[in-house]
This record gives C-alpha cells, sequence and structure tokens, in this order.
C-alpha cells in the first residue's frame, strides 16, 4: 500500500474507535478494543514500519525545527507522525473514559473532551482534567 492508501486506512481505524468511545463506550466490542489497547497496538506496528525511513532522510533529526521539518518532507515519515499522534490520542482517550467511568464523571461532560482530543489531543486532556477535578472536588 502506498502512504496514501496507508493514511485513509489508518484514519479511518481511528475514527471508528473514537465513534464507539463517544456513542458506545460500554458495549462489549468497545470495552475489549480499550482494555487490549487493540486499535493503539495495532497503530503502533504501523508506526514502528514506517518510522524505520527516519534513519535515511539527509538532514532529519529531532536536534531543531529544521531537522524535523526534513524528516516530515518525506511522505512515510509524515505518515508515521501521522500514525503517533493517531495513536497517542486513542491512548489518552481511553484514559479519559477508564477515568471518568472510576469517578463516576457523567459521560456527557466527557464527550466534549473526547471530541476535543480526537482533533487537538491537549486541549481535550485539559478539558477533562478541569471537568473532573471540578466534580470530583466538591
Amino acid at each position: 500500500m502506498n502512504p496514501n492508501q496507508v493514511f485513509s486506512a489508518v484514519s479511518s481505524i481511528a475514527a471508528l474507535q473514537w465513534l464507539m468511545l463517544i456513542a458506545l463506550p460500554n458495549w462489549k466490542v468497545t470495552r475489549w478494543l480499550i482494555d487490549y489497547a487493540a486499535v493503539p497496538l495495532l497503530l503502533s506496528v504501523i508506526y514502528c514500519i514506517y518510522i524505520a525511513g527516519f534513519f535515511n532522510i539527509p538532514g532529519g533529526g529531532f536536534n531543531s525545527i529544521g531537522q524535523v521539518r526534513a524528516l516530515f518532507s518525506n511522505d512515510n515519515l509524515l505518515l508515521a507522525g501521522w500514525v503517533h499522534y493517531l495513536a497517542f490520542d486513542l491512548m489518552m482517550g481511553f484514559s479519559i473514559i477508564k477515568s471518568a467511568q472510576t469517578k463516576a464523571v457523567s459521560h456527557w461532560l466527557v464527550i466534549p473532551c473526547l471530541a476535543l482530543t480526537f482533533m487537538f489531543g491537549p486541549c481535550g486532556f485539559l478539558l477533562y482534567q478541569i471537568i473532573q477535578k471540578t466534580k470530583t472536588s466538591k
């Protein structure tokens, strides 16, 4: 598969998992996927395959923004970066769901946090932290 096809596939898989987190958080399939981190594990395998190309990019690295830009000028490494975001944001979504269920935070309050985490990872995490601290400090 070329990078465009892999991009479409991983984006669709991640979007489906997010939809399940938002709409069906207690469904046995969703619970299984969360408990076994199945989608993030799949994304991690794909990431490892694509990040191997990092070693072949002249001027690429992590010591400056220019080196990172050089890495992302390669479609395979840009895809690896995207998959990295998808996997970590999903793991954060799993953490939010687990925490909210443990602390009895209403799923209606969690939905905006999940949507925000899906689109802008750290912003959703921040919103959830504010909500759960407010709800549990009463």
